[in-house]
């Protein structure tokens, strides 16, 4: 992207989740998911720390987003309830301590940690004057908040006025204001909704909006009928030494009888911060109340006010963000994948984006109905999530988002684009598209056929004949199927008697280790030749890096142009293709990868006409095995073109174009 490409995109984020935000605090409605909005955040602050001659005071990154209503009296904070900058992963929080260390001399690693969950409420200040309630204030816009306080009065868990102590005797006299959030327990919510289905009412969608909607209510009554409850997380005093640590801080709320999270622990590195994040990320599910991440400050309060304040969020304390269930990406291709059974299946492709704790590159869209009802496009940006935390799937187009100029995808038009060589048919009735002419087992035969070929696997005696046996006889549904054969089996056969039914499984088990090229170049993926898997071993050194590689880095391989890198994805993306990998690993076959070397290596070879000693096969095995490349057809970076008989006039023509050196086959052996 252009830098005024990146500042309308820039532009939109702000726009979109200004949109959001009035939506989920003032209207207490949600239009997405608020993963889906952390996504879109992240992205606008990305965005920013890229270009900060973009950034502007009205940005949702530099101020916290939301209007006190009317109809309750404003109150200004004395100070600010401002948000906290979201961190993913330990890089981001190990990023946040280094930037700490350099504003805190002669303190660098010194400081404790205290972490607390992250609860999912309504933000609130209860003010404390000589131990007794007095007020209740909403965060509002981070600065003038609502008095809500005749609501808040209602809350049991409440206290009217602070609990007499002997330890903390001193704050009972003058101000205390208590932070925290208000919240409806998960079992309080189920309930209150099964009571609303019963009556035929509409169910609330989520504790969180239910909770905000009952504090906002001008009947305390109304919100007296509901369970809501407030869970401290912060008490501040005119003094600031009253509160030396944010560990007394909570000691002190236990005492003045402010229910906390019980979830709080001081922790002495980020080793042991990570390590509490994956314990809680654990149980969390199963806490009374819904949270999405983790709370990490700097426990020294002195410290934590030298360290003040950048934009609108503290320097000293951070939100850690558990893997969202939703998240927002870029479709930067749609794809279309030919499976096992002849059916053309849409994926779309996207930039890499972590959801439910894996990272994301491709979903199937189904078909050219989905397509249509998604309205899905490139370069859209679109919500995902994961259907059972295990497959993703495209949720929603943020056409908000969508840039000038897209295209509908024509779905006939594509296939014809993407398979110049097929026909396909849509039969009627059903919603996918499949190749005219094929079945499931005669795309099967054909594929297996190749998988055992010379070139690729090699399996001895599982020809074409055998292939169409298994197949027929029910035996094979796909290539993993061979390597679970039994000779029992076979037997059955009319084809097999004892001896070559032990033959063709000895012949499939010693297969089950296959050189990285062969194992790629055997499983049939489209526009994928024998020189094309060999590129892509060597770059990739591993089939699990390579089926989770991204359009771009396909197209860094050399060789590897725009149709092919598609054609690869597309393959990868296929959820039949993805399980038959799977099944691959699970009958134990581990593709092998081994770096050639020899004195070939980056030298490129084409040979053309016939050869007396050798076919071309041969000649390119022998080029292979001594590092260099075979090519099929000469290019600026072929150094040697092998001239055997009856050679045609183009490929000469090629090679004295590009300066390529010609050679006889006598020549050739001899290099070798």
């Amino acid at each position: 992207m252009t830098q005024i490409q990146h500042k309308e995109r820039i532009e939109k984020l702000r726009e979109l989740i200004n949109d959001y935000r009035y939506h989920y605090h003032v209207l207490n409605e949600s239009t997405m998911s608020e993963a889906a909005a952390d996504s879109l955040k992240h992205e606008l602050v990305q965005l920013e720390e890229q270009y900060p001659e973009l950034i502007t005071p009205d940005s949702p990154t530099q101020r916290v987003a939301g209007t006190a209503l009317d109809k309750f009296k404003k109150v200004t904070h004395r100070i600010p309830m401002i948000s906290l900058n979201d961190v993913f992963n330990v890089q981001e929080v190990e990023a946040w301590v280094g930037r700490m260390d350099k504003l805190l001399p002669g303190a660098s690693g010194q400081h404790e940690f205290i972490c607390d969950i992250k609860m999912d409420g309504l933000a609130c200040a209860l003010v404390y004057e000589d131990g007794a309630l007095v007020q209740a204030v909403t965060r509002g816009d981070s600065r003038v908040g609502e008095d809500v306080t005749m609501n808040v009065r209602t809350i049991e868990n409440v206290p009217l006025r602070l609990r007499e102590n002997q330890k903390y005797a001193y704050m009972l006299r003058g101000r205390t204001e208590i932070r925290g959030e208000i919240v409806m327990y998960k079992n309080d919510f189920a309930n209150l909704n099964e009571q609303r289905e019963k009556a035929g009412l509409a169910l609330f969608k989520n504790p969180r909006n239910l909770a905000a909607g009952t504090i906002r209510q001008l009947d305390p009554r109304l919100v007296a009928e509901r369970s809501l409850h407030f869970v401290g997380y912060d008490i501040l005093r005119e003094t600031a030494d009253d509160v030396p640590t944010n560990a007394i801080g909570y000691d002190m709320m236990a005492e003045l009888g402010i229910t906390t999270s019980g979830q709080t622990r001081v922790l002495k590195n980020i080793n042991d911060v990570m390590s509490y994040v994956d314990e809680l990320g654990e149980k969390r599910a199963n806490l009374k109340f819904n949270t999405d991440g983790l709370v990490v400050k700097i426990n020294n309060r002195a410290q934590f006010a030298t360290l003040g304040v950048v934009g609108k969020s503290p320097r000293g304390a951070v939100a850690f963000k558990y893997a969202a269930e939703e998240a927002t990406t870029i479709v930067k291709d749609i794809v279309i994948s030919i499976g096992r059974t002849g059916a053309a299946t849409p994926v779309a492709v996207f930039n890499p984006v972590e959801v439910a704790g894996t990272t994301v590159r491709h979903a199937s869209l189904h078909n050219a109905d989905e397509i249509a009802r998604l309205d899905v496009r490139r370069n859209d940006t679109v919500i995902i999530f994961k259907a059972g935390d295990i497959i993703p799937q495209v949720q929603k187009v943020l056409v908000e988002l969508r840039p000038k100029n897209t295209m509908p995808i024509h779905y006939e038009k594509e296939l014809a684009r993407q398979y110049p060589e097929l026909e396909f048919i849509r039969p009627e009735g059903e919603a996918v598209y499949r190749v005219k002419g094929a079945t499931g087992p005669l795309l099967l035969k054909r594929a297996l056929q190749h998988f055992a070929s010379k070139g690729a696997l090699d399996i001895d005696t599982l020809g074409e004949k055998n292939v169409v046996a298994l197949v027929d006889a029910g035996l094979v549904q796909d290539f993993a199927d061979i390597y679970v054969l039994t000779k029992e089996q076979l037997l059955t056969l009319e084809r097999f008697a004892d001896i070559s039914a032990e033959k063709l499984i000895k012949a499939i088990a010693a297969k089950k280790q296959p050189p990285l090229e062969r194992f790629i170049y055997a499983l049939g993926i489209r526009h994928v030749g024998t020189q094309t898997a060999i590129d892509l071993a060597n770059h990739f050194e591993g089939m699990d890096k390579l089926s989770q590689a991204t359009i771009d880095e396909l197209r860094s391989v050399g060789g590897i142009g725009e149709v092919v890198a598609e054609s690869i994805l597309a393959w990868f993306a296929d959820e039949d293709n993805q399980q038959l990998l799977r099944k691959f690993s699970e009958v134990g076959v581990v593709p092998q990868y081994e770096k050639k070397s020899g004195k070939f290596a980056g030298v490129n070879f084409v040979v053309t006409g016939t050869l007396d000693s050798m076919s071309r096969d041969e000649a390119a095995d022998k080029i292979r095995a001594l590092g260099g490349t075979f090519q099929s057809a000469v290019a600026k970076d072929t150094n040697y073109l092998v001239a055997g008989g009856k050679v045609g006039t183009s490929k000469l023509q090629k090679a004295h174009k590009y300066g390529t050196k010609i050679i006889t086959e006598k020549e050739f052996i001899e290099l070798l």
